[in-house]
Protein backbone atom coordinates (compact mmCIF):
# COMPACT_ATOMS: atom_id res chain seq x y z
CA UNK A 1 0.00 0.00 0.00
CA UNK A 2 1.65 3.24 -1.27
CA UNK A 3 1.98 5.95 1.49
CA UNK A 4 -0.84 7.91 -0.43
CA UNK A 5 -3.58 5.58 -0.05
CA UNK A 6 -2.39 5.32 3.67
CA UNK A 7 -2.99 9.35 4.06
CA UNK A 8 -5.92 8.91 2.33
CA UNK A 9 -7.75 6.45 4.64
CA UNK A 10 -6.35 8.29 7.41
CA UNK A 11 -8.47 11.46 5.70
CA UNK A 12 -11.26 8.80 5.69
CA UNK A 13 -11.02 7.64 9.19
CA UNK A 14 -10.86 11.59 10.70
CA UNK A 15 -13.35 12.68 8.97
CA UNK A 16 -15.96 9.54 10.19
CA UNK A 17 -14.71 10.26 13.56
CA UNK A 18 -15.58 13.80 13.29
CA UNK A 19 -18.22 13.42 11.56
CA UNK A 20 -19.96 11.07 14.16
CA UNK A 21 -18.97 13.66 16.98
CA UNK A 22 -20.49 16.55 15.00
CA UNK A 23 -23.75 14.61 14.38
CA UNK A 24 -23.83 13.60 18.08
CA UNK A 25 -22.75 16.19 19.80
CA UNK A 26 -23.53 19.79 17.25
CA UNK A 27 -19.82 20.20 16.97
CA UNK A 28 -16.85 18.74 17.45
CA UNK A 29 -15.52 17.78 14.30
CA UNK A 30 -13.49 20.75 13.13
CA UNK A 31 -11.74 20.29 16.48
CA UNK A 32 -11.21 16.64 16.11
CA UNK A 33 -9.96 16.42 12.07
CA UNK A 34 -8.68 19.81 11.41
CA UNK A 35 -5.57 19.40 13.38
CA UNK A 36 -5.02 15.37 11.77
CA UNK A 37 -6.32 16.63 8.33
CA UNK A 38 -3.63 20.11 8.54
CA UNK A 39 -0.61 17.01 8.75
CA UNK A 40 -2.36 15.56 6.05
CA UNK A 41 -3.09 17.65 3.40
CA UNK A 42 -1.82 21.04 4.31
CA UNK A 43 -3.28 23.84 6.56
CA UNK A 44 -5.53 25.62 3.90
CA UNK A 45 -7.04 22.39 2.01
CA UNK A 46 -7.65 20.70 5.34
CA UNK A 47 -9.67 23.62 7.15
CA UNK A 48 -11.87 23.85 3.73
CA UNK A 49 -12.53 19.98 3.56
CA UNK A 50 -13.43 20.27 7.32
CA UNK A 51 -15.64 22.91 6.51
CA UNK A 52 -17.58 21.05 3.95
CA UNK A 53 -17.75 17.60 6.23
CA UNK A 54 -18.89 20.15 8.93
CA UNK A 55 -21.72 21.67 6.88
CA UNK A 56 -22.96 17.93 5.22
CA UNK A 57 -23.04 16.61 8.78
CA UNK A 58 -24.40 19.42 10.26
CA UNK A 59 -27.74 19.54 7.50
CA UNK A 60 -28.30 15.57 7.92
CA UNK A 61 -28.13 16.02 11.77
CA UNK A 62 -30.94 18.88 10.91
CA UNK A 63 -33.66 16.07 9.18
CA UNK A 64 -34.52 15.01 12.78
CA UNK A 65 -34.05 18.43 14.52
CA UNK A 66 -34.80 21.16 12.53
CA UNK A 67 -38.41 22.26 14.29
CA UNK A 68 -36.48 22.52 17.40
CA UNK A 69 -34.42 25.51 16.16
CA UNK A 70 -34.92 28.79 17.89
CA UNK A 71 -34.78 30.84 14.89
CA UNK A 72 -34.28 34.81 17.24
CA UNK A 73 -31.75 33.54 18.84
CA UNK A 74 -30.06 32.06 15.28
CA UNK A 75 -30.19 35.34 13.92
CA UNK A 76 -27.38 37.45 15.27
CA UNK A 77 -25.27 34.87 15.65
CA UNK A 78 -25.39 33.80 11.81
CA UNK A 79 -25.31 37.39 10.70
CA UNK A 80 -22.26 38.54 12.71
CA UNK A 81 -20.76 34.93 11.48
CA UNK A 82 -21.43 35.92 7.76
CA UNK A 83 -19.53 40.03 8.36
CA UNK A 84 -16.70 37.95 9.72
CA UNK A 85 -16.53 35.25 7.56
CA UNK A 86 -14.47 36.99 4.61
CA UNK A 87 -11.77 38.09 7.36
CA UNK A 88 -10.71 35.11 8.23
CA UNK A 89 -10.42 33.56 4.63
CA UNK A 90 -8.21 37.11 3.92
CA UNK A 91 -5.92 35.85 6.81
CA UNK A 92 -5.60 32.38 6.06
CA UNK A 93 -4.74 33.41 2.17
CA UNK A 94 -1.80 35.68 3.33
CA UNK A 95 -0.25 33.34 5.41
CA UNK A 96 2.31 30.52 5.18
CA UNK A 97 1.73 27.12 5.76
CA UNK A 98 3.60 27.25 8.52
CA UNK A 99 2.70 29.99 10.17
CA UNK A 100 -1.01 28.90 9.28
CA UNK A 101 -0.23 25.60 11.35
CA UNK A 102 0.98 27.38 14.17
CA UNK A 103 -2.40 29.81 13.56
CA UNK A 104 -4.76 26.68 13.96
CA UNK A 105 -2.78 24.88 16.97
CA UNK A 106 -2.80 27.70 18.93
CA UNK A 107 -6.32 28.30 18.04
CA UNK A 108 -7.39 24.95 18.73
CA UNK A 109 -5.63 24.57 21.83
CA UNK A 110 -6.90 27.87 23.12
CA UNK A 111 -10.15 27.65 22.15
CA UNK A 112 -10.59 23.74 23.79
CA UNK A 113 -8.63 25.30 27.00
CA UNK A 114 -11.73 28.10 27.17
CA UNK A 115 -14.04 25.30 26.65
CA UNK A 116 -12.44 23.81 29.51
CA UNK A 117 -12.83 26.10 31.71
CA UNK A 118 -16.56 27.13 31.11
CA UNK A 119 -16.21 30.50 30.93
CA UNK A 120 -19.03 32.68 31.77
CA UNK A 121 -19.11 36.28 31.25
CA UNK A 122 -22.12 38.86 31.54
CA UNK A 123 -20.86 39.93 27.79
CA UNK A 124 -21.66 36.82 25.85
CA UNK A 125 -25.77 36.99 27.11
CA UNK A 126 -28.12 38.66 25.28
CA UNK A 127 -27.91 39.90 21.70
CA UNK A 128 -24.78 41.24 22.15
CA UNK A 129 -23.48 38.26 23.44
CA UNK A 130 -24.90 36.66 20.31
CA UNK A 131 -23.19 38.94 18.27
CA UNK A 132 -20.04 38.77 19.71
CA UNK A 133 -19.92 35.47 19.77
CA UNK A 134 -20.73 34.89 16.16
CA UNK A 135 -18.60 37.45 14.83
CA UNK A 136 -15.74 35.61 16.67
CA UNK A 137 -16.97 32.17 15.51
CA UNK A 138 -17.26 32.99 12.05
CA UNK A 139 -13.92 34.37 11.70
CA UNK A 140 -12.25 31.25 13.49
CA UNK A 141 -14.18 29.16 11.50
CA UNK A 142 -13.29 30.02 8.22
CA UNK A 143 -9.61 30.74 9.26
CA UNK A 144 -9.01 27.79 11.17
CA UNK A 145 -11.85 25.51 10.84
CA UNK A 146 -13.00 26.14 14.69
CA UNK A 147 -15.95 27.84 14.78
CA UNK A 148 -17.89 25.56 17.49
CA UNK A 149 -16.33 26.78 20.80
CA UNK A 150 -17.25 30.49 20.52
CA UNK A 151 -20.98 28.93 20.01
CA UNK A 152 -20.59 26.97 22.95
CA UNK A 153 -19.34 29.74 25.13
CA UNK A 154 -22.72 31.34 24.15
CA UNK A 155 -24.75 28.83 24.68
CA UNK A 156 -23.34 28.36 28.21
CA UNK A 157 -24.12 31.45 29.48
CA UNK A 158 -27.70 32.32 27.67
CA UNK A 159 -28.22 28.96 29.43
CA UNK A 160 -29.13 26.60 27.00
CA UNK A 161 -29.10 22.23 27.75
CA UNK A 162 -27.73 20.12 25.92
CA UNK A 163 -31.02 19.48 24.18
CA UNK A 164 -31.34 23.02 23.10
CA UNK A 165 -27.92 23.48 22.48
CA UNK A 166 -27.94 20.67 19.34
CA UNK A 167 -30.15 20.96 16.75
CA UNK A 168 -28.90 25.12 17.14
CA UNK A 169 -25.52 24.35 16.96
CA UNK A 170 -25.97 21.93 13.80
CA UNK A 171 -28.09 24.91 12.28
CA UNK A 172 -25.71 26.87 13.14
CA UNK A 173 -22.79 24.50 11.69
CA UNK A 174 -24.65 24.36 8.43
CA UNK A 175 -25.49 27.98 7.52
CA UNK A 176 -21.92 29.03 9.08
CA UNK A 177 -19.96 26.45 6.86
CA UNK A 178 -21.67 27.58 3.59
CA UNK A 179 -20.28 30.95 4.08
CA UNK A 180 -17.28 29.73 4.59
CA UNK A 181 -16.92 27.04 1.78
CA UNK A 182 -18.46 30.02 -0.10
CA UNK A 183 -16.03 32.52 0.62
CA UNK A 184 -13.20 30.23 -0.04
CA UNK A 185 -14.68 27.04 -2.37
CA UNK A 186 -14.23 23.47 -1.98
CA UNK A 187 -10.66 21.37 -1.21
CA UNK A 188 -8.73 19.89 -3.56
CA UNK A 189 -8.83 16.42 -3.74
CA UNK A 190 -8.44 13.48 -5.51
CA UNK A 191 -11.38 11.16 -6.47
CA UNK A 192 -10.28 9.08 -4.02
CA UNK A 193 -9.92 11.00 -1.49
CA UNK A 194 -13.88 12.69 -2.17
CA UNK A 195 -15.29 9.07 -2.55
CA UNK A 196 -13.37 8.31 1.59
CA UNK A 197 -14.41 11.66 2.54
CA UNK A 198 -17.89 11.05 1.79
CA UNK A 199 -18.26 7.59 3.18
CA UNK A 200 -16.86 9.25 6.25
CA UNK A 201 -19.89 11.42 6.39
CA UNK A 202 -22.35 9.01 5.89
CA UNK A 203 -20.96 7.05 8.26
CA UNK A 204 -20.66 9.62 11.08
CA UNK A 205 -24.08 10.43 10.29
CA UNK A 206 -25.49 6.86 11.29
CA UNK A 207 -23.69 6.13 14.06
CA UNK A 208 -23.42 9.64 15.51
CA UNK A 209 -27.66 9.34 14.87
CA UNK A 210 -27.09 6.05 16.35
CA UNK A 211 -25.61 7.19 19.63
CA UNK A 212 -26.98 10.57 20.49
CA UNK A 213 -28.71 10.47 23.70
CA UNK A 214 -26.81 7.21 24.34
CA UNK A 215 -22.84 8.13 25.59
CA UNK A 216 -23.09 10.20 28.57
CA UNK A 217 -22.78 13.66 27.63
CA UNK A 218 -19.88 14.32 30.11
CA UNK A 219 -17.71 11.50 29.07
CA UNK A 220 -18.17 12.58 25.22
CA UNK A 221 -17.33 15.65 25.78
CA UNK A 222 -13.96 15.10 27.75
CA UNK A 223 -12.74 12.29 24.79
CA UNK A 224 -13.51 14.94 22.19
CA UNK A 225 -11.92 17.63 23.95
CA UNK A 226 -9.00 15.55 25.12
CA UNK A 227 -8.53 14.61 21.21
CA UNK A 228 -8.66 18.00 20.21
CA UNK A 229 -5.96 19.37 22.72
CA UNK A 230 -3.75 16.12 21.40
CA UNK A 231 -4.10 17.20 17.84
CA UNK A 232 -4.08 21.31 18.14
CA UNK A 233 -0.75 21.16 20.21
CA UNK A 234 0.38 18.46 17.53
CA UNK A 235 -0.09 21.40 14.92
CA UNK A 236 1.40 23.43 16.74
CA UNK A 237 4.54 21.89 17.21
CA UNK A 238 4.96 20.35 13.55
CA UNK A 239 4.23 24.42 12.33
CA UNK A 240 7.03 26.31 15.07
CA UNK A 241 9.53 23.42 13.45
CA UNK A 242 8.66 24.07 10.46
CA UNK A 243 9.23 27.90 10.66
Amino acid sequence: MTSAWVAELALGGVVLLGSTVQRMAGMGLALVAVPVLALLIGPAEGVALANCASGVISLLGLAGNWREVRPRAMVPLVLAAGCTVPSGVWVADRLPGPALLVGIGLLVTLAVLVVLAGARAAALRGTGGAVAAGAASGFMNSAAGVGGPALSLYAVNAGWTAREFLPNALFYGFVVNVFSVTAKGLPHLSGDGWTLAAAGIAGGAVIGGTLAGRVPERWARRVVLGIALAGGLSTLVKGVVSL
